[in-house]
């Protein structure tokens, strides 16, 4: 017998950092009921494959999944695996390229070795449209597509303004929200979660099952996170994104490097902390009893001890207070060797895209330029300087990235 929390509860819980609950009475009512018949809700959220590697706005919602789950509830943590072939157009000013089957594979394997960093595999049912989707006949898909019209489709903000513009609208992108609303079907969902942009294909779904007989899921849309630049979305296009998967410095040192401003928004989306607790640690950063800084050590601390462990937290936290406090140097600098092909001299931002601390000798160009790179304590500032040959260099790139050249 599950111990559900009472519904009030629930919804304060449910409600943190969320941007629309449709509609908030029929979640009301499906709480109720699952309480009073010892019944979890079925808790949907879709995830097309179309990157391999997570980043923390990524997280918002699955986060969102795990506080569902802590309160009892059933996880469905779909994978688009059908509908990330179409390639869904919410919020794309032109037709997005389909990805392959291979592609579609290969990143859902890994978009489930990740999400279980948070949810717990033994409670989530990880499912794949293309189980249902894949079997549809032309007469079942066709009747699909007859329970939407297209001037319903032409609502949608970014269909409207691509088709006011004279913008291409490819069909195929019209079905993408007909088939997001058949999953719910097949799903029997009761609440479907989605970023805030996703907004109109959560309401189709509650029409889709409402003309299929079924009670329409609840929407809950979630806002989508700022990165660390505090104004565009994260993103990797944008470079402004925290990557679960990089190095545990690596997220410390952009955790804190966040406002103080967006620090709070992190803890309200992100965090594991209570709602008082939350509360409680608004009011000491207000009041001054607690210093910003101070709240975002413990919060780049749980972000890392959750993607990696807590003994990783700690050392990304000691090496960060050694390099920004104290001006120490890093614990462990790895080293690089230089292939100087019998030469004394190497063009620097080339070996430090070979060393691996820079994406590309452009990447090393760009950061020269910004004077973000100094050898041995001496900021370089001309992109084409010439490392000389004369022992172990030490090459600083940014604020965070060491490299012993030799």
């Amino acid at each position: 017998m599950i111990m559900f929390k009472p519904v009030a509860e629930q919804l304060g819980i449910i409600k943190r950092g969320t941007v629309e609950i449709l509609a908030e009475d029929d979640l009301v009512k499906k709480l109720k009921r699952s309480v009073d018949t010892n019944t979890p809700l079925r808790i949907k959220a879709g995830f097309d494959p179309t990157a391999p590697d997570l980043h923390l706005g990524h997280m918002v919602l699955v986060h969102k999944l795990r506080q569902f789950q802590e309160l009892g509830h059933h996880i469905q943590f779909l994978i688009g695996d059908f509908t990330g072939m179409i390639g869904d157009p919410s919020g794309k000013s032109e037709t997005r390229p389909p990805l392959t089957r291979e592609q579609v594979d290969q990143n859902a394997q890994t978009y489930k070795e990740q999400v279980f960093k948070i949810l717990d595999p033994d409670k989530t049912e990880v499912m794949f449209n293309s189980a249902w989707l894949d079997k549809l006949s032309p007469t079942r898909f066709i009747e699909i597509t007859a329970r939407h019209t297209v001037a319903r489709m032409l609502e949608r903000d970014d269909f409207a303004k691509r088709y006011s513009r004279g913008q291409a609208i490819s069909i195929h992108e019209f079905l993408y929200p007909l088939l997001q609303g058949y999953d719910s079907v097949a799903m029997k969902s009761d609440v479907e979660l989605g970023g805030n942009d996703q907004k109109f294909n959560l309401l189709v779904g509650r029409d889709m099952q409402r003309s299929y007989g079924q009670e329409p899921q609840v929407a809950i849309t979630l806002p989508l996170l700022e990165g660390i630049d505090g104004v565009q979305k994260m993103s990797k296009s944008y470079g402004n994104y925290i990557g679960i998967n990089e190095a545990p410095k690596d997220i410390f040192g952009k955790i804190m490097s966040v406002s103080d401003e967006m620090m709070i928004r992190y803890y309200e989306l992100l965090s594991s902390m209570s709602n008082e607790s939350f509360a409680k640690l608004k009011d000491d950063i207000k009041s001054g009893a607690l210093h910003p800084k101070t709240a975002k050590m413990d919060l780049g601390k749980e972000i890392v001890a959750r993607y990696h462990n807590a003994e990783a937290a700690e050392h990304a936290a000691r090496e960060f207070d050694q390099i920004f406090r104290k001006h120490d140097l890093p614990v462990n600098i790895p080293s690089h060797t230089i292939d100087w092909c019998g030469r004394d001299e190497v063009w620097l931002p080339k070996a430090l895209s070979d060393a691996g601390v820079v994406n590309s000798s452009s990447d090393g160009r760009r950061m020269i330029k910004q004077g973000a790179v100094s050898v041995d304590g001496e900021k370089i500032t001309d992109e084409n300087y010439n490392l000389k040959r004369n022992g172990e260099r030490l090459v600083k790139v940014g604020k965070r990235r060491f490299i012993k050249l030799i």
